[in-house]
């Protein structure tokens, strides 16, 4: 029940920080978004709570895997706490995001996100019932720690920033080495522990359905994550060498939207 509320809490939040917060500040505090056309306020808005969101889960990640050693040595039945509260606050998000992207699917759908977001809420749902899993669920939202530079990009977008301004190469390498960082270089690591846990009595215990859950999941949101790392590398490219200034990105901004692992 507890952690149903912060699902329903943090749902509640990020509505509010899209149609409030998000619009208000902004104004206030961006000289350049009375310039942004009006089709783009809502997109605008969505990605500023995702950053939000990110910068919120990423932290408590970084602390658990730092700090948490209850997790850390003892990956699928360890104290699920923190991470079960870091779980709901990224499960509210995806609700939310995803009632979102139905509201305006014309002009910010995309069917990537959907299954993305589908495939997160199905396994996050295992660690909120059942409390298991707990390192590997917060290793997969480590990967929120990439988003702040993916939607500072589409920021620059949207204000007319040119693709040769140094402020847009410097975040377009930092969004690919952080991206990279969070999301495929740490692959190699976190299928070891998963090959290291199979087979074991802790994994036997999980059952068919959290076994499942877990290993497609991965592999799903992996594929994914292997495809937008490739559409930023190409884009990064462009950006560094400057053979983009006259042609439009290969990077189309929605592929990078609002995700969570």
């Amino acid at each position: 029940m507890d952690e149903l509320l912060v699902v329903a809490g943090s749902f509640v939040v990020f509505q509010l920080m899209f149609v409030l917060a998000s619009p208000l500040l902004t104004a206030l505090f961006c000289q350049g978004y009375g310039n942004v056309v009006p089709a783009k306020h809502t997109e605008w808005n969505s990605r500023l709570v995702s950053t939000v969101h990110a910068l919120i889960v990423g932290t408590f990640c970084l602390y658990i895997l730092w700090f948490d050693d209850a997790v850390n040595k003892d990956p699928v039945w360890g104290e699920p706490r923190l991470v079960k509260l870091n779980v709901a606050i990224t499960c509210g998000y995806l609700v939310y995001d995803l009632l979102l992207l139905a509201r305006y699917w014309k002009t910010m759908g995309d069917g990537f996100f959907v299954c993305h977001h589908i495939a997160a809420l199905y396994a996050y749902g295992f660690v909120l019932s059942r409390g298991v899993l707990p390192y590997f669920a917060n290793f997969r939202l480590l990967s929120e720690l990439s988003t702040p530079f993916v939607n500072q990009r589409w920021f620059f977008e949207a204000l007319s920033v040119p693709r040769s301004d140094r402020r847009v190469v410097l975040n377009g390498i930092a969004m690919s080495v952080v991206f990279f960082a969070v999301r495929i270089a740490v692959i190699p690591t976190y299928y070891w522990r998963v090959i290291s846990t199979l087979g074991t009595p802790a994994f036997e215990r999980l059952g068919p359905g959290p076994q499942v859950a877990w290993i497609l999941s991965s592999v799903s949101l992996d594929v994914l994550n292997a495809i937008w790392m490739y559409r930023i590398a190409r884009g990064c490219y462009r950006v560094v060498t400057g053979s983009g200034r006259k042609a439009k990105s290969l990077i189309p901004i929605t592929d990078t939207n609002n995700h969570a692992d």
